[in-house]
């Protein structure tokens, strides 16, 4: 808990960040909702990806202070060739997201939709390099067990977001009114914010300056950077393959109607911010997990699993029952309730929650799953698990039940709901396995010595 609390406050503030240019665009509209919603997928489905690669240097650093406590080099390896990763991601990406709105319109979206999101991207996709190599930075204070300083930056982040969005979108201390452009440049400026601040934590403060993690960062090591896409390749192709189904069923909805589009946009925001706690002790295991196994430990690798393992399941259970119980409630932060003209999209959010709650534990489960077996260095089978549960039997379940029945836009969110459960079971039978799948190392822990 001492690590994941911070961490888990990290994750809500970076999902804060998104969930403020939601709320701010439902109050120019649900068209800009909409809008929003298909550039914000377009942009995650890169994003998640060089996410997924960079986590990669969490493991590594774990895995290298479990072997050697007091390791300076190969920490400072890993973290430089991390950031040359974020670099690397970051220049294709813009590349593709600067036609974001051509993309859109293959894609069958409204041409006015697609104009205003492409508008949007240019400036969201700016974002990228910073926060990856925000994140970058984020796994090496969390492998040394330090997480409150990324949430302090993400904190302050998160609150120059909302001034910078109430300037900027709405026309505020004599600033033009700039709408969803305002909303991406805001996104932009506060990702340099949030690693600008880290940058000069881990430089200035003594128990990092030590590493000199900038120094002769121009030189290359292309043995570690080899290594560092072997495993991280898999996890950013893991999480993409997650988050993409998600993207897919936005533009599955776009083709249903906007009003589905725009509730589907408030729902999936909604368990987004319930996702982050998994989230964080998914990544706080990966840590503790991969300390375990670097000291090859595999007395401390059960216990530091399971321990994440139950309490991020129920805490996802706990949600789904408020989801249940209190869908108006959580759409009142997104909508005006009382508004005749946001009825259509309220009554949909209500039915999305309710799909949204049946998947919450399985959701939970998957990540916590991926998580513990990222610090095993294991990332290969739940990519594989990943492909074929959300692409080979959640989108296709979707697009059947939405298209071929009455259900609509509540079939796309039960096939949503099958894929996750597929992986979850998958990922945690692997977890359980491990020691006859070979995963586990020797045990050279005190007690068995």
């Amino acid at each position: 808990m001492a690590l994941a609390w911070p961490m888990i406050l990290t994750n809500l503030a970076q999902t804060g960040m998104t969930a403020t240019d939601v709320l701010m665009m439902g109050r120019l509209g649900p068209d800009a909702v909409a809008a929003g919603a298909l550039a914000a997928n377009l942009y995650f489905a890169v994003l998640i990806f060089g996410i997924g690669v960079v986590a990669a240097a969490a493991p590594m650093i774990a895995a290298e202070r479990g072997r050697n406590r007091h390791a300076v080099r190969e920490v400072r390896r890993t973290v430089r060739q991390g950031l040359w990763t974020s670099v690397m991601i970051a220049l294709p990406s813009w590349a593709f997201l600067w036609n974001g709105e051509a993309i859109l319109l293959l894609m069958r979206q409204e041409p006015a939709l697609a104009a205003a999101a492409g508008a949007y991207l240019r400036p969201l996709m700016i974002a990228l390099l910073p926060f990856l190599a925000y994140l970058v930075l984020r796994s090496f204070i969390a492998a040394l067990e330090r997480p409150r300083w990324a949430l302090l930056a993400c904190v302050v982040a998160l609150v120059f977001n909302v001034g910078a969005n109430w300037v900027l979108m709405f026309g505020h201390l004599g600033s033009p009114a700039l709408g969803l452009v305002g909303s991406g440049i805001a996104t932009a400026l506060s990702s340099f914010l949030m690693f600008g601040l880290l940058a000069a934590v881990v430089m200035l403060d003594r128990r990092f300056r030590r590493y000199r993690l900038f120094g002769r960062f121009w030189r290359p090591d292309l043995a570690r950077l080899a290594a560092f896409w072997k495993l991280g390749l898999p996890i950013g192709a893991t999480l993409f393959f997650e988050v993409s189904i998600f993207n897919a069923a936005v533009f599955l909805m776009g083709l249903i109607g906007s009003a589905e589009l725009a509730a589907h946009a408030i729902a999936i925001q909604i368990a987004s911010l319930t996702f982050m706690v998994p989230m964080g002790f998914s990544q706080a295991v990966t840590v503790r997990v991969g300390l375990f196994f670097g000291a090859r430990d595999p007395a401390g690798v059960r216990l530091a699993g399971w321990t994440a393992f139950v309490l991020g399941i129920g805490f996802m259970a706990a949600m789904a029952l408020l989801m249940v119980t209190a869908p108006r409630l959580l759409i009142s932060a997104f909508l005006d309730l009382d508004a005749p003209a946001n009825a259509a999209v309220i009554e949909f959010a209500v039915l999305f929650l309710a799909m949204a709650a049946i998947f919450q534990v399985a959701d939970g489960a998957q990540v916590l799953g991926g998580g513990m077996l990222r610090g095993l260095h294991d990332t290969r089978m739940p990519m594989i698990y990943a492909l074929a549960g959300y692409w080979g039997i959640g989108l296709p379940l979707g697009v059947v039940l939405g298209f071929l029945t009455p259900l609509r836009g509540a079939g796309i969110w039960l096939g949503l709901a099958a894929g996750l459960a597929v992986v979850a079971v998958l990922m945690t039978l692997r977890w359980m396995r491990r020691d006859r799948l070979g995963l586990m190392p020797s045990d050279t822990s005190p007690a068995a010595r």
